[in-house]
């Protein structure tokens, strides 16, 4: 088998009722992963990526979250029905979902001011 092109990790964190930080999901399951593998073997894609659940991402606040390797796109506050934009566009089409992306200055900082 070869090397995946793209690896897609979707967070499926579930932390306790009063956590001090959101979850990415309330029970660690998701449609949105589901959807994606769905629509991803649908376009034909099943043997160029991978996507897998991911446990948390450190981005709680924009949950739930999607990150993209080897672009390091990063969507926060992806929804089930995202799914078909970030295949169609993204994985199939090569352009990033503008209105998911989390701003840079987000990511990976404690700076964040959606931060807790």
């Amino acid at each position: 088998m070869s090397a995946y092109e793209r690896h897609i990790f979707v967070c499926q964190n579930a932390r306790p009722d009063g956590a001090p930080r959101p979850s990415c999901t309330t029970d660690g399951k998701s449609e949105l992963l589901t959807q994606l593998q769905q629509l991803s073997r649908a376009a034909g894609l099943g043997r160029q990526i991978r996507i897998n659940k991911a446990g948390c991402l450190d981005q709680c606040e924009h949950g739930p979250v999607v990150v993209i390797y080897p672009e390091t796109v990063w969507y926060g506050h992806v929804q089930a029905e995202d799914a078909a934009a970030i295949v169609q566009q993204h994985l199939v089409g090569n352009q990033p979902v503008e209105r998911l992306r989390l701003a840079p200055e987000c990511i990976n900082t404690a700076a964040c001011p959606h931060r807790g």
